[in-house]
């Protein structure tokens, strides 16, 4: 219980600091050095997780190593992405010419897709985003059965929503090369490891018969 209002406490400071940023007011040329510098200091940050991680391989440790980690990720993309979302409004680059209408649906869908992911860890592995309540149980059921990362996968599919919205294909580009690859970072070196630590084989057993990222279609292998 101490655990869980910690990290609590500790999103609220997250939350409050990116209030801290949407408010300031900053020139083009540090936009843009905060839209690219977060998702770039996620690397380093991945890799000295993975190190404390393997240091001590224990389901103890790697619950401890995970919040603040979490935390620290939570700072630098949050930060990016307010600073993007200001940088690329005012700014959009290339245009996508996507109708309203069009754009509003895919929004509209992918809303609805991150949240089903959202509903499906909680229910599922009694857990919750940002690790404010780490995974208690793994899962592998619903979409998790498709692929074992469908909350990155909607919230790709999210964010390019967001930038076919603002009518930038800039906004787009930054998603798909900038944060995505970072992102896929923090999952193959940081967390496959987390999990494999709490988890054991049987998270082997699930990596192995499941997609990393885009989903399988039709029925799937069993366990």
């Amino acid at each position: 219980m101490i655990a869980i209002v910690l990290r609590f406490l500790i999103f609220a400071l997250v939350a409050a600091f990116w209030y801290v940023i949407a408010r300031l007011e900053l020139s083009a040329a540090w936009n843009f050095v905060c839209v690219l510098g977060g998702p770039l200091a996620a690397y380093p940050l991945v890799w000295a997780g993975r190190f404390l991680l393997d240091r001590e391989p224990t389901p103890a440790n790697a619950k401890a190593t995970t919040m603040p980690v979490h935390a620290a990720i939570l700072v630098l993309y949050g930060a990016a992405v307010i600073r993007a979302l200001r940088l690329f409004t005012a700014w959009h680059g290339w245009t996508i010419p996507a109708p309203h209408a069009v754009a509003d649906a895919f929004f509209a869908a992918t809303t609805i897709a991150m949240s089903l992911a959202v509903a499906n860890l909680a229910l599922k592995a009694w857990g919750a985003p940002f690790a404010i309540v780490l995974s208690r149980k793994l899962a592998t059921d619903w979409l998790y059965r498709r692929t074992r990362n469908p909350m990155v996968l909607t919230t790709i599919l999210w964010f390019v929503a967001i930038g076919v919205e603002l009518h930038s294909a800039s906004f787009v580009f930054w998603t798909l090369f900038v944060v995505s690859p970072a992102e896929f970072e923090y999952l193959k070196v940081y967390e496959e490891r987390e999990l494999e630590i709490r988890f054991g084989k049987d998270y082997l057993a699930y990596k192995a018969r499941t997609p990393f990222l885009w989903p399988r279609l039709g029925r799937g292998r069993e366990a």
